[in-house]
């Protein structure tokens, strides 16, 4: 079983405790994933060699200082820029899932590249609205009934919002 667990953090200080709180808790840094507005950033994004991200997207040399100390650890942290959304910053198999090609005008921007994770479509478009208000999304992968629940429990805790868990699509 494959799942991926979600919910809105509704600031960077209780996205940085649920992402902590999720690593003490034994998740891996590769399983949880983060997205949330870059509101440090300016038009130019600096590429950096490492990048995986195709056409797009940008890695900003700077991304990680703004972000806090637990979110910076996350894997794949790097800048997106998605049509009608604008600059976020991502962290973890998110990153990759989003920076695909396929994001874009075809799919519908962030609330199509949410759908192409296996998010339901009305979930995904409150999860886009929440996201460009300034909210985090955050999601971790549950292999197994006991990490879901420790997941939710973990998002109930921290007073998380818009909790809910979906088979795992794409990730």
């Amino acid at each position: 079983m494959n799942k991926s667990v979600f919910c809105i953090a509704q600031n960077l200080e209780q996205t940085e405790s649920i992402v902590s709180h999720l690593s003490t808790a034994g998740f891996s840094n590769d399983a949880i994933s983060v997205l949330f507005p870059d509101k440090s950033t300016t038009q130019d994004f600096a590429h950096e060699k490492h990048t995986k991200a195709p056409e797009g997207t940008a890695i900003g040399g700077t991304v990680g200082l703004g972000t806090g100390a637990v979110v910076g650890l996350l894997a794949g942290i790097g800048a997106l820029a998605i049509p009608g959304v604008g600059p976020l910053i991502a962290a973890g198999p998110i990153m990759s899932a989003l920076s695909g090609a396929a994001v874009g005008a075809a799919t519908g921007g962030l609330a199509g590249g949410l759908i192409g994770l296996g998010i339901p479509e009305y979930e995904a478009k409150r999860y886009e609205g929440k996201i460009k208000g300034g909210s985090a999304l955050i999601s971790v992968l549950a292999r197994t009934r006991d990490e879901i629940d420790k997941a939710k429990d973990i998002f109930e805790k921290a007073d998380a919002e818009d909790i809910s868990s979906t088979e795992e699509a794409s990730i």
